[in-house]
């Protein structure tokens, strides 16, 4: 089979002042790039040039974004289908095309079923374009993942982690298991065009730092971005509340997709919220809203790490529930405990709890529901304050399972205004554990093109498909 190769070249230069976005602006500056795109008309696949690569964000014209919003909606779509939806006449709609297939931002590939005449040709986002990272970073682990610019996850990497270790180690190492993803993948790091971060702590999200973080000290206000960046040139980095980047994943890709208000409550190590409203993430003045962990539940309480009494987190997140299975144990209120205790060395997991509540262990059922109670009492100010539709639960402690769940339901539906639970669902997040590294691969995306003289890089608000290769 012989095979054609056409060559196209084409300047592309920007130049854009103060543009207010993502880590407050971007100074005035001006790029100027070749591409350099090979046709090859038996696959009709344009491939950038791996000389000349495009760095994020990526300038579109604001009608090349409409493009390339109903691309991330509908994942492939023809021509005669983006002139109905946008309502652009038949030739500006084929130059909006154009002009992206030039670029190299869109492929061909595939027919759409004759609906009478010549089949149209279906477009796709081009998934040579680059390469996008999804990071999460927990208390006591890592989970990242690899993917193309279309949501195609091509690589994972997962291990355990201590986040109190100091930044630049940490992150070390999170580099090193993207390099190697990287490598696995046969690309190289300048071919990474984003890469969305999730973090357990107070995230200003303008600037990109962790501010006054209770779990990780060493990390505040420590350059996030521009560590990944020294190796990543690239990239654009985005850093995020890790329950943020938790409801974004349920937004994009789980339960959430389609739902216009919900909250997502992560309870693990610490408790948060992430809040949904109309359809997009709110964050906030500075971006902290949703730090529901350190809502007052016990003025006599224990001292939290924040440093004030009786926080929910204090009080009913993973720590506190091991901290009193432990002295369950050891009083002698639950043999079984005790026995799971010497068999670990004299410590407990949250496991062991769900373990002994499955075993219908009295002490640990108590332990589960008095915390499952005080989570549902705080939620049920936000249901009667925010009037979400759904709640989803994630989080290491939601594994603990429906004696969780029900406690949280009952407290909820005890406290709330009856209106405002008349249609409210509360379930765990169906997504499971990759909840967060789905969610930080969608932040990467969102982020990935800027709409040129807009005065903000263009996040879309609904969902899209985000699949993984089986």
């Amino acid at each position: 089979m012989r095979t054609k190769f056409l060559s196209f070249k084409r300047k592309l230069a920007i130049e854009f002042t103060k543009l207010v976005c993502y880590n407050t602006y971007i100074p005035r500056a001006a790029c100027s790039e070749n591409f350099d795109i090979i046709l090859m008309t038996h696959s009709k696949v344009p491939v950038v040039n791996q000389a000349r690569l495009p760095s994020a964000p990526i300038f579109l014209s604001q009608a090349e974004a409409e493009v390339v919003r109903i691309l991330w909606k509908q994942t492939s779509i023809s021509r005669p289908d983006i002139g109905r939806i946008t309502g652009w006449s038949k030739a500006k709609t084929s130059q909006q095309i154009q002009n992206l297939l030039s670029k190299g931002y869109l492929v061909e590939a595939g027919e759409q079923a004759s609906q009478g005449g010549r089949k149209p040709r279906l477009l796709h986002l081009n998934r040579l374009l680059g390469y996008l990272v999804g990071l999460d970073i927990g208390a006591t682990s890592i989970d990242l993942v690899l993917a193309d610019v279309s949501g195609q996850v091509l690589q994972r990497r997962s291990e355990p982690a201590d986040v109190r270790q100091p930044p630049d180690a940490f992150l070390s190492r999170c580099s090193e298991l993207i390099l190697d993803m990287v490598t696995a993948q046969a690309c190289r790091p300048d071919q990474i065009l984003g890469i969305g971060v999730g973090v357990p702590g107070p995230v200003d999200f303008a600037r990109g730092v962790l501010v006054a973080p209770p779990l990780m000290p060493l990390w505040e206000d420590f350059p996030i971005r521009s560590f990944f960046q020294k190796t990543f040139s690239a990239a654009y980095v985005v850093i995020d509340n890790d329950v943020n980047i938790m409801a974004l994943g349920e937004l994009r890709a789980g339960g959430g997709a389609g739902v216009d208000d919900f909250l997502f409550v992560k309870i693990g190590t610490g408790i948060g919220c992430g809040i949904v409203s109309n359809g997009s993430m709110h964050r906030g003045s500075m971006g902290c809203a949703g730090d529901i962990g350190h809502i007052c539940v016990d003025k006599q309480g224990p001292i939290c790490r924040c440093g004030n009494t009786g926080c929910l987190e204090a009080m009913a997140a993973g720590p506190a529930i091991v901290e009193k299975a432990i002295k369950a144990a050891k009083n002698g209120a639950s043999p079984l405990l005790r026995q799971m205790m010497e068999s670990n060395g004299g410590t407990l997991r949250p496991e062991d709890v769900s373990a002994a509540c499955r075993e219908g262990d009295q002490a640990a059922l108590e332990i589960v529901r008095a915390s499952g109670q005080m989570i549902g009492d705080v939620l049920a100010s936000l249901v009667n304050f925010f009037n979400p539709s759904h709640i989803f639960l994630g989080g290491g402690i939601t594994n603990i399972g429906n004696h969780l769940l029900i406690a949280i339901r009952q407290a909820v539906l005890r406290r709330s205004l009856p209106l405002a639970t008349i249609h409210l669902s509360i379930n765990f997040s169906r997504m499971g554990t990759d909840v967060g590294v789905i969610g930080a691969l969608a932040l990467a995306r969102e982020y990935l093109f800027v709409v040129e003289g807009h005065p903000f890089l263009f996040a879309d608000s609904h969902s899209f498909a985000l699949n993984e290769r089986r």
